[in-house]
């Protein structure tokens, strides 16, 4: 084909108006609605124009590309109406993946957010009275069954409820409240800023961490309008450290859990009593930043050296801020519990209002924590994934690689390790079993990447040239696709 200059191929291109009368337009029209076809076609045209003044294209292959100007419209229209958010298989053996959105939901919350969120609800709502209330109620009544204390909501003449934290911890922790916000950051942000604003906080330096996002405990600090003191030094800090450091400016101590990074070897760190003690002679708040935030006790799951919420809450701490959807199970949320005159503090900030969560939120939290309540663990994914033995992964393992019959692909199971991940318990590790797969035509990043391209995608490791699939963050209803999209890719 006799070459073209770059104006020749400009006028090679059809008009929108055009493209919109030929009849096979007209059924994408019919079933997508002429908008939708419209935008699709001039994106389709520009990039058409892009590519020929930067040179990509010639006359052979502008024809050609005109020739499927009607497939290049409807592959446009499925990537300008599809959902950009998806479901993927998380087959890393990472369970609290924070790229994959981390905790997955519990089916209980998953309905219940399903019964809120198309219809009107009460909210703010107290449907006795037909009086505004307040959403803080429909949590509250959980948070204090689950650690314990006075509800300023409802009828308490019966006492504190049991506490629900495992098999291990039963003590209340007496007056305690709890207030939810969208994500850990702003829990610390109010917390620091209702209690210490224009006033001095006392932190170790060896707990001065950033985490994903570049979240950093000395710049949330600085939002907030309080002062950093720092104290000790990277691996050793001691209580007299803090002792010294407090002066007419001091408003709180500050003990944050080092979530995503371990210090060993020489190092010294006070215990919380050390602290609490300091704190109740000084006059002063006592707040911990626990990060992730269990609500049992985690070495019942095989994960040890990760606090819980009302182990601090128990030792004395007056302000734990924590997450809803790491080791917690549930949703995005940031979670601040500790002494009722403190919380309160804090409620009545008007940051709280910028930061509040809303009915969704609220709906899956409550649904997460009723199953807390009913000592259902496994009904909260993260928890059963936790709870899985290398055993019973195995098992799962072996039926997927009995399915695969390819001379291309090689499969096998061997022994391997997840992690808790989400910035949690970073020295835990759990035995599992691992289906290694390599293929013959594809190197290990290939494989992944076809992997990646399935739909839904699967999401897998690469280790020493191999692909690696960990079941332990596989749902079982999705260990079919696993398998079919490994025999498509070995045929």
């Amino acid at each position: 084909m006799k070459s073209m200059s770059k104006s020749g191929l400009f006028r090679e291109l059809p008009s929108v108006d055009e493209l919109m009368r030929r009849n096979e337009f007209g059924e994408l029209i019919q079933e997508h609605g002429a908008p939708a076809v419209t935008d699709a076609v001039r994106s389709v045209l520009a990039r058409l124009r892009y590519e020929i003044a930067s040179g990509l294209v010639d006359a052979k292959s502008l024809h050609l590309a005109l020739d499927g100007l009607t497939v290049a419209v409807e592959r446009q229209i499925r990537h300008d109406l599809s959902y950009s958010l998806r479901p993927m298989i998380n087959a890393t053996g990472v369970i609290l993946h924070t790229n994959l959105g981390r905790a997955p939901l519990a089916q209980y919350a998953l309905r219940h957010i399903a019964e809120i969120a198309g219809v009107y609800s009460n909210l703010e709502f107290e449907v006795e009275p037909g009086e505004r209330g307040e959403r803080d109620v429909h949590v509250e009544r959980l948070f204090q069954r689950l650690l314990g204390g006075e509800s300023r909501f409802g009828d308490n003449s019966a006492g504190p409820r049991p506490v629900v934290t495992g098999e291990a911890l039963t003590t209340e922790a007496v007056g305690t409240r709890t207030i939810v916000l969208n994500n850990n950051a702003s829990a610390v942000l109010l917390a620091l800023n209702s209690l210490a604003e224009g006033g001095e906080v006392i932190v170790s330096r060896g707990e001065l961490v950033e985490i994903g996002g570049s979240f950093r405990i000395p710049d949330v600090m600085s939002k907030s309008g309080a002062t950093l003191r720092e104290v000790g030094t990277t691996n050793r800090t001691r209580v007299t450290d803090y002792e010294n450091a407090i002066n007419e400016r001091t408003r709180l101590l500050l003990r944050v859990h080092r979530s995503n990074f371990e210090i060993s070897g020489f190092t010294e760190q006070p215990s919380i009593a050390e602290l609490r003690d300091v704190a109740k002679r000084r006059g002063l708040p006592l707040m911990e930043d626990l990060g992730s935030g269990a609500l049992v006790n985690l070495e019942n799951f095989g994960i040890r050296g990760e606090p819980n919420v009302l182990e601090s809450l128990r030792a004395g701490v007056d302000v734990v801020t924590y997450s809803g959807d790491k080791l917690l199970g549930g949703p995005q949320a940031g979670l601040i519990s500790g002494r009722g005159d403190l919380i309160g503090r804090m409620r009545s900030n008007s940051l709280f209002r910028a930061l509040r969560v809303d009915k969704l939120t609220y709906a899956a939290l409550e649904a997460t924590l009723l199953a807390y309540a009913k000592r259902e663990y496994d009904a909260i994914p993260a928890l059963k994934m936790m709870r899985l033995t290398a055993e019973e992964i195995g098992r799962r393992a072996e039926e997927i690689c009995k399915q695969l019959r390819s001379p291309k692909l090689k499969v096998e199971i061997v022994d391997g390790e997840s992690v808790i991940g989400g910035g949690a318990a970073p020295s835990s590790v759990l035995p599992t079993c691992l289906i290694a797969v390599t293929c013959a035509d594809l190197s290990a990043d290939e494989l992944a990447a076809r992997l990646r391209g399935c739909n839904p995608p699967i999401i897998a490791r690469v280790e020493e040239g191999r692909v690696l699939l960990d079941l332990r963050t596989v749902f079982s209803e999705q260990e079919r696709l696993i398998s079919d999209a490994l025999s498509r890719l070995g045929a």
